[in-house]
């Protein structure tokens, strides 16, 4: 990041108290940070601590003449390199969506065609609500990239997600932004983690997948410079840091996340979503009976996302499924590529005698069009990392 400008607005948020500690961060790594403090914002930290630590101009004013005659608003944003503005607000995001600009953050934000990351942090009714991921969706479509939020506990002693990411998970993805890499530019969907498909309050339709071989894919695609978009069931493995985390626990759920993520250049369904959920989830836990009647459970088919997003009209141009097989691995595995629609599968062994799901280590086979390729059994991480730069070559 050394000698990036990076344009940082600062709204009203109870987690703006973490900026100092970003600033400082940014700094450390070379970056030139100017910051923007709304009305707002300076209720929570006051102009002269920003200025002191990013060693710079706090601006504040709209109609300010003295900057007017000097520099002007509209050039302010366009002279950056990246505009952050963290926190991100309902309100700031609301503005931003509908494209309003009644104040000196909202105009830089509509004035520019600079790329521009925000940071959420609200209460997690106000995340969750309708008008929220409304705005979120079109400003996700508008290009704009989303660090965040977390899960965690709230300042109003609520928990959930809404929680701004921390300084180290932004400063990760903002020197991804500036990182140089053949993924460049490129923006990279990748699925990863079991799903949990309810069948009453406490119990629930699972599998042993651990999320490793995804978390590792994202972050092998965000070291070479991609925008990763990670969208990931409950697993064991945390999110690698850097990249926009969408947290899912239903096939269902996951399906309407990531239709609403297209368009993107690529997308890796390393996710292990389950095939079937219950027709309808028990309201209520089951209980045994007295007479020890068994519980009839109906199943239904979850929704192949793999298949669709190989048939959407928002199609990317490279679509890359997985297939955890326990038999006929080649074969099973290549009939699914045709089945599906994908350009390539990936396929694993994954009998319990393995040890491949859930453990460190796979093995692979690459299947495409033109035949199927055996690596060598590796870490998991070295698989992440030889994928990502067969996927860079299938892309530039």
């Amino acid at each position: 990041m050394n000698e990036k400008h990076i344009l940082l607005i600062i709204s009203g948020g109870i987690a703006a108290v973490k900026l100092p500690d970003l600033i400082r961060k940014l700094t450390a790594q070379g970056a030139r940070v100017t910051p923007v403090l709304t009305q707002s914002g300076a209720q929570f930290v006051t102009p002269l601590s920003i200025a002191a630590l990013a060693r710079s101009k706090v601006y504040t004013e709209l109609f300010d003449l003295t900057e007017e005659a000097q520099m002007g608003h509209i050039e302010l944003s366009r002279a950056a390199d990246l505009i952050l503005v963290a926190p991100a607000t309902a309100q700031i995001m609301a503005k931003m969506a509908q494209g309003m600009a009644d104040d000196l953050a909202s105009t830089l934000l509509l004035a520019t065609d600079t790329p521009v990351m925000i940071v959420p942090s609200m209460n997690v009714r106000m995340w969750q609500h309708p008008a929220t991921q409304r705005n979120l969706k079109q400003l996700q479509e508008d290009g704009v990239q989303v660090i965040g939020p977390n899960d965690g506990e709230m300042a109003c002693g609520e928990y959930g997600p809404g929680r701004m990411a921390e300084a180290d998970e932004i400063l990760a993805q903002v020197a991804g932004f500036f990182r140089s890499g053949p993924l460049a530019g490129r923006h990279v969907l990748v699925t990863s983690g079991p799903t949990h498909e309810p069948i009453d309050p406490v119990r629930y339709i699972a599998n042993r997948s651990s999320g490793a071989q995804g978390a590792a894919l994202a972050t092998a695609l965000r070291d070479l410079g991609a925008r990763v978009s990670f969208v990931t069931g409950p697993a064991r493995v945390p999110p690698p840091s850097g990249v926009e985390v969408h947290r899912v626990h239903t096939a269902q759920e996951m399906l309407a996340v990531v239709d609403g993520l297209l368009p993107v250049d690529a997308a890796i369904f390393a996710a292990a979503v389950a095939d079937w959920r219950l027709a309808s989830a028990h309201g209520q836990k089951i209980k045994k009976t007295s007479s020890g009647d068994l519980p009839v459970l109906e199943f239904a088919e979850n929704p192949d996302i793999l298949a669709r997003v190989s048939a959407h009209d928002l199609r990317p141009q490279l679509v890359v499924g997985f297939a955890a097989e326990t038999e006929n691995v080649i074969d099973n595995a290549a009939q699914k590529r045709l089945r599906k629609g994908c350009d390539w599968i990936v396929a694993n062994d994954v009998a319990p005698q393995t040890g491949i799901m859930g453990g460190a280590h796979n093995k692979v086979t690459l299947i495409d069009a033109d035949g199927t390729e055996t690596w060598d059994e590796m870490p998991k991480s070295d698989v992440a990392r030889r994928l990502a730069l067969r996927i860079a070559d299938a892309l530039t």
